[in-house]
């Protein structure tokens, strides 16, 4: 009986540890980018490991945040904001392979972001990969403005 109980405890503090990573990684915030000619550029090779990366572009009227994801073979972009829950500026984490929301907790698999778009859904963001590198155009970014004011 020790030995379920032991088994039972090490699975609850494994459990307990990647839910407070989890929950610390919330603070670390947004990584913040800068556009170059009317572009902003991030290494794919930093992205491409599976985990949620997020990121901030101070636009014109609001500071934009986003993330990119890897899901199989592409890499996905969206708006770190959904049509319905935007008002609560509270975004996404992610769950394996799950991005959630952070306001009313549905989940959206991986494979789902940026093709899927309208009500919880994360607002997918256009890009591209060129050169070795995601490509967002600041005119992009500037679409989800209503999202962040």
């Amino acid at each position: 009986m020790k030995i379920v109980q032991a088994a039972f405890l090490a699975v609850l503090m494994s459990l307990a540890a990647s839910q407070a990573f989890a929950f610390l990684d919330m603070f670390s915030g947004p990584e913040a980018v800068q556009a170059e000619n009317g572009f902003v550029r991030i290494p794919a090779s930093e992205v491409s490991d599976g985990k949620a990366h997020h990121f901030r572009f101070a636009g014109d009227e609001a500071e934009l945040k986003f993330f990119l994801i890897r899901s199989g073979d592409r890499l996905r972009a969206a708006f770190d904001a959904c049509d319905v829950c935007y008002h609560a500026k509270k975004g996404y984490t992610q769950d394996k392979e799950f991005m959630i929301c952070n306001n009313c907790g549905m989940r959206f698999h991986a494979s789902r972001i940026g093709d899927v778009k309208g009500g919880c859904n994360p607002a997918p963001l256009t890009h591209r990969v060129e050169g070795g590198d995601v490509v967002i155009s600041v005119a992009d970014l500037a679409e989800g403005t209503g999202f962040f004011k």
